[in-house]
């Protein structure tokens, strides 16, 4: 006799095999900088390019994939994330150099690259020292800070689309634009090779160290924190607008404005992702009733909202 109770096929069952991991149920808020959010449903860390290839292409079509580097621009919802979260580990972290030019993996950690190249005498890719992240995230939003930006220094790239296949992709293809780039939504970057130029280590190394005072200087670099949490509109900087609408130190739960650096939002210490979000979307009614300016999130908010 038939168990009509029996309960749904497991999603890890429905996955090919694979010699990374496939993790049930991975906690997330661990991984992000927020320190808040619920779990993926699976979690899946390839063993190498091939195993993940060959993952993408063999996996059910109506499973959705999203992909995660160290959480340091995203807010994971309490309801955790549906289908297969990806995290590519040190395996696709290599960093090599070749005169000027450095091959960096798409999991590699931006401030290791610049600390990397500022030792062996590359400069120009200072400004990877002031952007939270890895290489795969910074290629995806185009990040950039202190005068620095990816497709400054993007001679090319590769990406592996939702069917497993890789792509070699230039700067045009990039499509590179404000905090931007136009790779399809479900491609994953995998690498890049980026121009810096030849210079004295010493010099590099004074560059970085500015940008490293600066940051500790202006923004909340020791809290539970997103990095900054909208984009600066057109001839405008979102934290002067912020600040002008009245929102520098308000709180919504455990979440709050930061009094130092009104475009980060942090977690006090007991703050949901739901508490974070709410005060992001406050945050923006009033700069837009008080400017007639939309901001735009820069932190990337993934998974399902659980119900209020």
């Amino acid at each position: 006799m038939t168990d009509v109770t029996a309960s749904a096929p497991r999603l890890i069952d429905r996955l090919p095999a694979v010699r990374g991991r496939l993790i049930e149920a991975a906690p997330l808020a661990g991984v992000t900088w927020f320190r808040v959010g619920g779990p993926a449903e699976v979690m899946f860390k390839p063993a190498d390019l091939e195993d993940l290839s060959a993952f993408l292409a063999e996996k059910p079509e109506d499973v959705p994939v999203t992909v995660i580097g160290v959480g340091s621009n995203l807010l994971v919802r309490d309801g955790g994330v549906p289908g297969v979260t990806i995290r590519l580990g040190r395996e696709f972290a290599e960093i090599d150099l070749d005169g000027d030019r450095v091959l960096v993996g798409a999991a590699a950690l931006d401030l290791t690259v610049a600390a990397t190249v500022c030792e062996a005498g590359i400069g120009g890719l200072e400004f990877l020292s002031g952007v939270p992240g890895t290489i795969g995230g910074a290629l995806r939003m185009n990040a950039g800070a202190y005068g620095g930006e990816m497709k400054d220094v993007v001679v090319q790239a590769r990406a592996i689309d939702p069917k497993g296949l890789v792509h070699e992709l230039g700067p045009a293809d990039l499509g590179f634009a404000y905090r931007r780039s136009a790779l399809p939504d479900g491609w994953l970057f995998i690498d890049a090779v980026l121009q810096g130029r030849l210079e004295d280590s010493q010099t590099v190394g004074e560059r970085m160290a500015a940008i490293k005072s600066k940051r500790e200087e202006s923004q909340p670099l020791r809290t539970r924190t997103g990095g900054s949490t909208f984009a600066n509109p057109p001839g405008s900087k979102a934290w002067e607008l912020i600040d002008r609408a009245g929102c520098r130190g308000m709180a919504i739960g455990g979440a709050q404005v930061s009094e130092k650096h009104c475009n980060f939002l942090i977690n006090t210490g007991l703050a949901t992702a739901a508490d974070v979000e709410d005060l992001g979307e406050e945050v923006r009614r009033r700069v837009l009733a008080a400017s007639g300016i939309e901001l735009h999130w820069e932190i990337r908010r993934i998974g399902v909202r659980n119900r209020d």
